[in-house]
């Protein structure tokens, strides 16, 4: 098998990465080198250059976007993709915006990082050169699923482009977050973002929110007034739920966004703006089409670049990062203590499907944060609806989450508690377990319970 003359580097301070790398590359017919620190690939960088490195994001010493910046400023042409192990919006960002020509998130299949690398040699293809002063972007967009991953990466390559984008996702997923992080890493982030829901303003008045009217253009009309586009011009124009905007509006639309020219309702004189456009629907826009609902020509306007938001339900790993976040937020918020979750609590909050997406969960973590009266939210803190939805789904449960249940059901027992009772009830289970287990033994029950012989003798005469 014949070895390309042109290397590529493989930079990561984990061994067994590098190994595993080069061995595939070797088996396609790539040579490759491989350096356990950006500083040895940068000494080896003035002297020769590979045809594609990869590296690693945070690494001892200097970091992957760091050498990211060193590279560029040597050979911008050199491709390079990133890897890291910390999937999150920040990191794909900041490696697009220096440099990047692709992500790869870990872990990664084997066969798919070759056949990524293989097509980043065939491509040879590069972006422009950053500024190593990127700013710090921050995002409170979460998500380490592959889906996500796939939307953090549409989010940086778009960072340097002014393309109208079409967010498509159920509601709730958080669809105003994606287009406010395309706003603030676009190339218009210096001038205003405008957003507006077609679906929460009357029919009657839309074409007045969107393109303004003239002082008297209809009753009512007292003053003149500036259109969103107007208000968004040189910036960028959020237009949410796109699916609910009637049909003969659409026509408009659709010429200001060709043209970029349009009239104020009652107005005779022509208004130019520069506007990208981000529409956002949780409709499906091909079957309104069909239904003649939605003009054609206006979706593929908007449609030139798709970015699909999965629900929650399909990034069940995203689940407990959600809830942490939101439970943090909502502590800082209200100006109390953060609540924690119990392992079984969290299981169930996994299992459960979050119709309402995002937006369910951050409602549920602010209700809990002021209702769950102890600092740990347990099982029987969860809302109804989750602890049915759980139970009818005949989820497995751990013993973790048995006893959380059995412990929930004793304090609803008002003669139990009030009679201070509860706590020698659950000893004298744990008690009766505990001998039952090891055959009467007192020595050996004391030891796993953490009492002494004694003390076990002494509570048992106490029932």
């Amino acid at each position: 098998m014949n070895i390309t003359p042109e290397p590529v580097w493989v930079v990561d301070d984990d061994e067994s990465i590098r190994w595993v790398l080069t061995d595939a590359l070797a088996g396609h017919g790539i040579a490759s080198r491989s350096f356990c620190d950006a500083e040895s690939a940068l000494d080896a960088f003035e002297n020769e250059q590979p045809k594609v490195v990869i590296t690693d994001v945070r690494m001892d010493g200097m970091s992957g976007l760091s050498f990211l910046n060193e590279i560029h400023k040597r050979e911008s042409t050199v491709p390079v993709i990133v890897m890291t192990a910390y999937s999150d919006l920040d990191t794909t960002i900041h490696s697009f915006q220096r440099g990047a020509t692709e992500y790869l998130s870990k872990p990664f299949d084997i066969d798919d990082a070759v056949t990524l690398i293989q097509r980043v040699m065939d491509e040879n293809s590069h972006r422009p050169e950053q500024s190593q002063s990127a700013e710090t972007i921050t995002s409170s967009m979460i998500g380490e699923s592959v889906a996500m991953q796939e939307v953090f990466r549409a989010i940086g390559r778009l960072s340097t482009s002014d393309l109208n984008v079409l967010i498509t996702g159920e509601s709730g997923t958080g669809k105003e977050l994606v287009a406010k992080a395309l706003y603030e890493n676009s190339i218009r982030k210096k001038y205003p973002f405008v957003a507006i829901n077609a679906a929460a303003i009357p029919v009657d008045l839309l074409e007045s929110e969107l393109f303004g009217h003239e002082k008297g253009a209809f009753t009512g009309a007292s003053q003149r007034r500036i259109g969103r586009f107007e208000q968004a011009n040189r910036g960028t124009l959020f237009l949410d739920e796109i699916g609910d905007m009637p049909h003969d509006l659409q026509s408009r639309l659709l010429r200001v966004m060709s043209e970029g020219k349009f009239y104020r309702v009652g107005g005779v004189s022509e208004i130019s703006v520069d506007v990208r456009v981000i529409a956002a629907t949780n409709q499906d826009l091909q079957t309104q089409i069909e239904q003649n609902r939605f003009r054609n020509d206006l979706f593929h306007r908007l449609n030139v670049v798709g970015i699909s938001l999965p629900a929650v339900r399909e990034r069940k790993g995203d689940v407990s990062r959600f809830v942490q976040h939101f439970l943090a937020q909502a502590a800082k918020q209200l100006k109390v203590d953060e609540k924690t979750v119990t392992a079984p609590a969290m299981e169930c909050m996994e299992v459960y499907r979050w119709p309402g997406n995002v937006r369910e969960i951050e409602n549920v973590c602010r209700s809990l944060t002021v209702m769950t009266p102890t600092k740990a939210v347990t099982v029987n803190d969860l809302p109804n609806e989750i602890q049915q939805y759980v139970f009818d789904a005949g989820h497995q449960q751990t013993w973790e989450y048995e006893l959380e249940l059995t412990i929930g059901k004793m304090l609803k027992d008002t003669e139990l508690v009030e009679s201070g009772q509860f706590r020698q009830a659950i000893e004298q289970a744990m008690i009766s377990s505990a001998l039952k287990f090891c055959d009467g033994s007192k020595v050996h029950a004391g030891k796993i319970l953490g009492w002494g012989r004694n003390t076990i003798a002494r509570k048992l005469s106490e029932r």
